[in-house]
Parts: C-alpha cells; structure tokens; sequence
C-alpha cells in the first residue's frame, strides 16, 4: 500500500532537516522505495523552512497561508496521494521500524482506520520525561475505558498519527475551526464511528518538548486532558487559544 506523510511546518527552519531525513531514512531502511511520498505544507513561513524543504530531493511542498494546524493538515491531504497519510509533526524525528510498525497494522486488521502512538520527548530531562509517562499511563487507561466501556470516541497523538484515506474522506477531513487543542481528538471520534481507531506504545516517535519546557508539563498535561475530555464529550475543545512556540530551545 502507498504511504503519504503529511508534514506541517511553520517557521521549522531549526527542526525540517531533521525531520525528512529520519523520514528518508526510515523509508530506505523499510525498502519501501517509490511506495512512500512526502508532502510538507509549508504554513505561512516567514523563515527559510520553504527552501529548506525543497531542497530534499523527492520532497513535494505545498504553500498552505492561512496559518494553523487543521488548515496545514487539511492541505496534507488534499495534496497527498497515499491510501495511507501518515500525519508527523515538523519537529518530529522517526525512528527505525516505524514503518513496518504501520504497514503490519493495517494489513492484519481490515477495520483499522487509524493507528496512533506516543511521543518520546529527546530534548527533555529525565524526570520530565518520566512524568511525562506517568500522563500517557493515565491517558491510555481513560482512552480503553472510553472505548470498551462508555463506547464513546478514542484517542490520537497529533503529529504521530496514521489514517485511511477513504476514512479521512468519509468524515470530510480536518475541521478547520478548531484553532489547535482538541484536533487530534476530533478526528478520533469521528474516525471511530467508520471503524477501528487503535492508540499503541508499540509506534513512538521522538518529538521536541519545547511547549512542554516553555508551558510547564503539569499545566499542559492538564489542559491535554481537558480538551481531550471536553472535544469527545462536547465535541468542541474546552480552550481556543494557544501559545505558537517557536523559540529554538536547546536544539
């Protein structure tokens, strides 16, 4: 099956490169060769992610200026071709095995619709990055009670998340209201009710915690779990605003 990574970016000038090569790396590595594409929407930019970008051969780039993360997702997809779309964030790294991860996934369950995993933060200290598990831990067990027991929406990690095509078509894409917080789990629940939507530690992948660092992990743990509750139950994220981290934090 052809794979499409979808790639967001907005003034990534620091983190891109990083991000294609482990992509094209892994691609090589998996030998799924002329199987995979690589959209990067390069969201209003104002630095040098654009050229940057462009300079990878093989790289597709999409100019997306109304700035934001659906709108940028939205793009993805649309200029995308895969009948998997593989949504990583810019500031993201993936790591081996990432791919055959994905590609056993879906070819052993014909229902599965869309396949998450979690973060693990590079640029963190240890005892963030263990309560940062300590989150997942909780997140993961609400995600299992939410689906077997209340049988109500499911969980996604925004920036490491893998859908079906005809499934993302179904429910019409990305909703471009929603500004930030809650889109990941917008499309979850709404994904859910088209068939199987499965959140795995089995699939990580290596991401920045500059918000993290910048916001503080207990308040942005949180406001995680508040919109996640808020957008299954309400279907509308509790908070609109969010700060746009941009700082090169100890790159």
């Amino acid at each position: 099956m052809k794979i499409s990574f979808s790639i967001p970016a907005y003034n990534e000038e620091q983190r891109i490169a990083r991000c294609l090569e482990s992509v094209q790396k892994e691609i090589v590595r998996a030998g799924m060769e002329g199987q995979v594409e690589i959209v990067v929407v390069n969201n209003a930019s104002t630095d040098r992610t654009k050229e940057i970008a462009q300079s990878f051969p093989g790289v597709t780039v999409v100019d997306e200026q109304r700035k934001g993360l659906t709108f940028a997702r939205q793009a993805g997809f649309e200029h995308s071709h895969g009948e998997l779309i593989a949504n990583v964030d810019s500031d993201t790294m993936v790591p081996p095995g990432w791919l055959d991860t994905v590609v056993r996934a879906f070819e052993r369950d014909k229902s599965l619709v869309a396949l998450s995993g979690p973060f693990t933060y590079y640029d963190l200290f240890p005892l963030s990055r263990f309560w940062v598990t300590c989150f997942y831990g909780i997140g993961y067990i609400t995600y299992l009670f939410n689906k077997y027991v209340l049988r109500v929406g499911a969980m996604l990690q925004g920036g490491n998340f893998v859908v079906r095509r005809d499934a993302l078509e179904k429910i019409q894409g990305f909703d471009t209201s929603i500004r930030f917080y809650g889109e990941d789990t917008d499309v979850a629940r709404r994904l859910s009710a088209v068939g199987n939507v499965v959140w795995t530690f089995r699939l990580p992948i290596y991401a920045s915690g500059r918000r993290l660092a910048h916001e503080g992990i207990v308040k942005m743990g949180m406001r995680y779990a508040l919109n996640y509750i808020w957008t299954t139950f309400t279907k509308k994220p509790w908070s609109e605003e969010y700060i746009d981290i941009r700082t090169d934090w100890r790159t």
